[in-house]
């Protein structure tokens, strides 16, 4: 590990503002002390719980607590490098109704007691084509979400897989979801709606590259019983290649 990491791990030891527990530690017995107590202990108030599950940088948690005082937002994300960017620049803004969570996104029932949540949001999550239980809009994952999201509840998705949307539309259908709204061209579609226009560093990448940006929001209704689809989901080429490879290929499309 770089040095330049391993600096970033030591400063996010002393932020107030992230927490941090593995697998490796939850998996022993040990409870996670602000389970059920994110309100009280943590933001001090009573303001709605969103989460932002692979919140990379932490850019998008970042941007929704400035738009929305009223709400209290965790960015939940494994790769500490990453998220000591957000984390750090939350500090510098003074922003009481931000805090970060460093573990793995499977463990997440493990730091949320029922109902404490009240949004989800996913950005831009491996679409993980080969194994359907590790998509984060799998039924795996709603199975996990429904117990620590209020029922009645949204789910965010923006991704700029069209395969992860594809595969997203047709598990909200086959389990009777409603859908609150549905694009596959998001900045073609809505223009002035502050909450979908963060954009993220890597997503300005992608639609400089001309790659649209889909978005999917659903109400979690509470079920006893999940169907995951089965259709046939064309997988997306560009996201075998190396990096050099998509972006050639991408300037081809947009020539």
């Amino acid at each position: 590990m770089g040095k330049n990491k391993l600096a970033k791990f030591a400063e996010m030891e002393s932020f107030p503002n992230v927490f941090q527990m593995t697998s490796r530690e939850i998996l022993p017995g040990k409870s996670f002390e602000y389970k059920g107590k994110w309100s009280k202990s943590v933001f001090k108030n009573n303001n709605p719980i969103v989460l932002e599950l692979g919140c990379g940088k932490g850019e998008y948690s970042v941007g929704l607590a400035e738009l929305f005082p009223d709400k209290n937002f965790i960015g939940v994300d494994i790769k500490g490098a990453r998220m000591w960017t957000g984390a750090k620049d939350s500090l510098k803004k003074n922003l009481k109704n931000v805090a970060f969570l460093r573990t793995n996104i499977e463990m997440i029932n493990h730091f949320f007691a029922t109902d404490e949540v009240s949004e989800i949001w996913l950005t831009f999550p491996d679409p993980q084509m080969k194994k359907a239980s590790k998509r984060l809009t799998s039924t795996n994952f709603m199975k996990r979400y429904q117990q620590i999201v209020k029922d009645g509840g949204l789910i965010h998705l923006k991704t700029d897989s069209q395969f992860m949307f594809t595969y997203t539309h047709e598990m909200i259908k086959a389990n009777h979801y409603t859908v609150g709204m549905i694009t596959d061209d998001l900045y073609a579609s809505v223009s002035d709606d502050p909450i979908l226009n963060i954009k993220t560093f890597y997503e300005q990448q992608w639609l400089d590259r001309g790659i649209s940006i889909k978005y999917i929001r659903f109400v979690l209704e509470k079920k006893s019983s999940f169907k995951e689809p089965d259709v046939e989901i064309e997988k997306d080429s560009y996201r075998s290649f190396g990096r050099n490879q998509r972006n050639n290929q991408s300037k081809q499309n947009i020539k």
